[in-house]
């Protein structure tokens, strides 16, 4: 079955895409070269490995550009839901984006520190390394400011889902609790950072229903009512 004729199984292509890129800028790279609390150690690994480093600041810029994409996919198809839900769905997304854009500074910030340009001599190694150190735990929490919006536009996309009936109930159903898990590590990470590790681990069901969600588009695809039909269900919800 082409795109055009299930529009849902392209929207789920983009999403899987962006969400491949966003895995391997947000979860190999800092698992390869960030060694928690150990400055030099960190500094020595995007020494040794500078090109990783810049294709995981590439990553992140490319897949969040490229998940407005995502975000006008699903508003295509699910606009005759309810377009006013959509249109907040896309919102909520956009505004994120340029969070994640300037969050990426604190990367390039820490590739100068440790490259050790002549403005930096008058600092000696171990604190260019702790200052380095310190741009990546920002970066950090910069992540963790996007994570309330990661979690909010997934609200309005669950009930436009649960509302669709062209897509499953309990998809609508993982994704609120997706966007809860999602608002409650941001919160969590800012007021309550000892508890953090703990709560993403028991969040993580929760999570998967966005992946849920974006493997049911790629494989079963989805095809919006007829306007006719669309009408009348949202006046009667």
């Amino acid at each position: 079955m082409t795109f055009t004729r299930n529009p849902g199984r392209f929207a789920g292509l983009l999403y899987v895409l962006t969400s491949v890129v966003g895995f391997f800028a947000m979860g190999y790279v800092p698992g390869k070269l960030i060694v928690h609390a150990n400055a030099a150690a960190t500094a020595s690994n995007i020494a040794a490995h500078e090109t990783l480093f810049r294709l995981g600041i590439a990553g992140q810029l490319i897949g969040q550009a490229a998940f407005i994409f995502v975000a006008l996919a699903l508003y295509d198809l699910l606009k005759g839901v309810n377009r006013r839900r959509a249109s907040l769905m896309v919102i909520l997304i956009v505004v994120s984006i340029p969070i994640a854009f300037l969050n990426e500074l604190n990367s390039f910030a820490a590739l100068v520190l440790v490259h050790g340009a002549d403005f930096l001599s008058t600092f000696d190694q171990p604190q260019r390394d702790a200052l380095a150190m310190l741009f990546l735990n920002l970066h950090g929490r910069g992540i963790v400011v996007a994570e309330i919006f990661w979690g909010l536009w997934l609200f309005p996309l669950a009930l436009l889902v649960y509302k669709s009936r062209f897509l499953p109930r309990f998809l609508g159903v993982w994704l609120a609790l997706a966007g809860f898990a999602w608002v409650i590590l941001s919160l969590t990470a800012t007021l309550l950072p000892q508890f953090q590790d703990k709560v993403y681990r028991y969040s993580q069901p929760a999570v998967f229903g966005e992946i849920a969600f974006m493997l049911w588009l790629l494989i079963r695809g989805a095809k919006p009512q007829a306007p006719d039909a669309a009408a009348s269900s949202s006046a009667i919800t």
